[in-house]
C-alpha cells in the first residue's frame, strides 16, 4: 500500500487562522490569532506537510499574508509547507517559492490560463499542484465566489501531461460542514489522471478519514483536515495513529 499523508490545514484571512462554511467569507470563524503558533503544534506530529490556504489572496487575485507565511515555515522546521490563493502569474509563483514554500497551488488559473500552469510546471518541476475546487461537480473560481460551467474531472485531465506534482479536489458544498468528504466524486478524478489526488472538504470524524484510506490504492494520496482539528472533534495524533494502523 502506498503512504497516505493527513495533512492539517491553516486558513488565513488578515493574518489569522480562520475556517469558511461552504466557501463563504461571511460564514468564517477565527480559531486563532498566531499561525505561527497552529503551525508548531502540528509540527509535533509525524506529518509530511501542512496545507496553507491565503484566503485574503483567493479573493484579491494576488498573493497576500507573505510574513505570516514565513512565519508557519519558521515554525514548523522539517515539515513542507503547500500553499495557495491569489497566485496567478510566474511572479506570483517565484514570489511564494522564495518564502521557503515547497509546493505551489495554482486554483483560478488552472481555469482561466491554463498555459500558465504548464508553464509554472515545467519551469519548477515537481513544485507546482493544481487546486480543483467545485460544486456539484463544477469547477469554482475567484476564493470560490464564482462558479464556472467547467466540470472538475474535465478540468483536472487537461492537466495529465503537464507535470504537476498533485490536484489538490475540494468539495465546496462538504467543506466546513463535517459532513464526510465526497469520496465516490474525489475516486472518480483520481481514476482519470496518473497524478497524486488529495481529498479535501467535509472531514468531520475518524471515520471520514478511515474511509479515504482504501483509496490510496486508486490514486488518492492523502486528506487534508481543517476544521475537525480546531473544533476538538479530531485529535491529529489519535488520527496519525488510526491512519498507520489501517495501513498494517
Amino acid at each position: 500500500m502506498s503512504h497516505f499523508e493527513v495533512i492539517p490545514a491553516i486558513d488565513l484571512i488578515k493574518g489569522q487562522v480562520v475556517r469558511l462554511r461552504q466557501g463563504s467569507f461571511d460564514q468564517a470563524t477565527i480559531y486563532n490569532t498566531n499561525p505561527a503558533s497552529v503551525a508548531k503544534e502540528f509540527a509535533k506530529h509525524n506529518i509530511q506537510r501542512i496545507h496553507v490556504v491565503d484566503l485574503d489572496g483567493a479573493k484579491g487575485g494576488r498573493p497576500q499574508n507573505d510574513e505570516t507565511i514565513k512565519s508557519i515555515i519558521q515554525a514548523a522546521p522539517g515539515v513542507r509547507i503547500q500553499t495557495g490563493g491569489g497566485v496567478r502569474n510566474l511572479g506570483h509563483v517565484e514570489q511564494r517559492l522564495e518564502l521557503g514554500i515547497d509546493r505551489v497551488i495554482l486554483g483560478t488559473s488552472a481555469l482561466n490560463n491554463p498555459s500558465f500552469v504548464r508553464k509554472a510546471a515545467s519551469l519548477f518541476p515537481d513544485r507546482i499542484a493544481v487546486g480543483v475546487d467545485a460544486r456539484d461537480g463544477l469547477v469554482a473560481v475567484e476564493g470560490w465566489l464564482e462558479t464556472s460551467d467547467v466540470r472538475a474531472v474535465d478540468l483536472v485531465k487537461k492537466f495529465e501531461d503537464a507535470g504537476i506534482c498533485a490536484v489538490i479536489y475540494t468539495d465546496i458544498s462538504r467543506d466546513g460542514m463535517a459532513s464526510g468528504p465526497n469520496i465516490e466524486q474525489t475516486e472518480l478524478i483520481a481514476a482519470q489522471i496518473e497524478i497524486p489526488v488529495i481529498a479535501s472538504g467535509g472531514v468531520g470524524s475518524l471515520n471520514d478519514i478511515l474511509r479515504v484510506v482504501p483509496a490510496v490504492e486508486r490514486g488518492v494520496s492523502g486528506i487534508i483536515v481543517g476544521r475537525a482539528l480546531y473544533s476538538g472533534a479530531l485529535d491529529l495524533k489519535k488520527v496519525l495513529k488510526s491512519v498507520e494502523a489501517a495501513h498494517c
